[in-house]
């Protein structure tokens, strides 16, 4: 059954070789863009079947297709997600797999993929509502669970780094540039995130730093 795509890659090259490769299976195209930005505009204005991003694009440079992608899901959470890159970004990549419970889902790694079909039949299971992960990102995802501050985002940890050297969340907010509300957000994540419960045996604030000290 033909599909609806949106592709986000930032290389020229790849972006049309993708759009060949989807073209010539008979998949729509129905935007090709090069930057996050541009992808979330995308999605919002044509309803794709399925979306494809890399991780690393414009306008940062750095996780931008990632972090939109999960944005993405947060607003739409049937949409079905390919990420197709050359780089595992765990704790993101975590956390689009938690997203991923209600409909497809998938994290191929671009080196790994073998052949033209292999990535076909990616797109088609994961928009038929499959979770499609390579082994290689398995294996990364489950050896995080050995150290707990991998369960935290970029952010979260530089929350926590702040915390460690003692700034109240006031603080943490003028020095990162963002809101107070947004800095308790983060705190409460990273609490969560590191399963500190209130027991008797310190404040999970401390607990917290704590944990990222011996790491």
């Amino acid at each position: 059954m033909p599909l609806t795509v949106v592709l986000a890659e930032d290389s020229p090259l790849m972006r049309d070789g993708l759009v060949g490769v989807l073209t010539r299976f008979g998949h729509q195209v129905l935007a090709a863009v090069g930057d996050a930005d541009a992808l979330l505009t995308a999605v919002r204005e044509f309803t794709p079947d399925i979306v494809v991003t890399d991780v690393r694009m414009p306008p940062d440079n750095t996780d931008d297709g990632l972090r939109t992608a999960i944005a993405l899901r947060r607003e739409s959470p049937t949409l079905p997600v390919l990420v197709l890159s050359q780089y595992i970004e765990q704790s993101y990549a975590a956390h689009l797999l938690d997203l991923g419970s209600d409909s497809g889902i998938g994290y191929l790694l671009k080196d790994r993929v073998s052949a033209v079909t292999e990535f076909v039949d990616a797109v088609t299971h994961v928009a038929a509502g499959a979770t499609v992960v390579d082994p290689e990102v398995v294996r990364q995802l489950l050896n995080r669970r050995h150290d707990p501050l991998q369960r935290l985002t970029p952010r979260e940890r530089e929350v926590l780094a702040l915390m460690a050297e003692g700034h109240a969340n006031a603080e943490i907010a003028r020095e990162l540039y963002v809101t107070e509300a947004a800095v308790n957000k983060h705190v409460s994540s990273i609490l969560q995130k590191l399963e500190l419960r209130l027991d008797g045996q310190g404040h999970r604030r401390v607990l917290a730093v704590l944990t990222y000290l011996r790491a």
